[in-house]
């Protein structure tokens, strides 16, 4: 009992075990060749799905910059048009005679008739706390 016999077996040769042979060989031929068939399919969908995602993400962090860069702009225009219409009002302000005598006193410290002119010092709001 401790030692095994190898047994040899014959094989049947006939017609019916040749073809069931050849079919299997045909079939493990057919299985390696589909493996390599959807291998190569999976290697190909994944470079393909890579790129379109890296394009993806850099689109997106392009896209988000031009935003920003937008924001940036619009906030500059708002404060171009608050300033371009302080400036027509001050046109309109510089065609009339009395405001442009008022700004005179008050800039060159010219009087009208009959006016005297004092100033006065401005307090420092730092010397208050004594």
């Amino acid at each position: 009992m401790g030692a095994i016999k190898k047994r040899n077996v014959t094989k049947i040769q006939s017609t019916y075990t040749q073809q069931q042979e050849m079919h299997e060989i045909s079939a493990s031929r057919k299985k390696k060749l589909l493996f390599r068939r959807l291998t190569v399919f999976l290697i190909f969908a994944v470079v393909i799905s890579y790129f379109m995602i890296t394009t993806l993400i850099s689109q997106s962090a392009t896209l988000d910059t031009i935003n920003a860069e937008k924001a940036e702009l619009d906030r500059e225009l708002k404060d171009l048009k608050r300033t371009e219409m302080l400036l027509k009002e001050e046109i309109v302000k510089l065609n009339d005679d009395e405001y442009i005598a008022k700004l005179a006193r008050k800039d060159y410290f010219l009087s009208d008739e009959d006016e005297i002119i004092f100033t006065i010092p401005q307090e420092d709001s730092g010397n208050t706390s004594q």
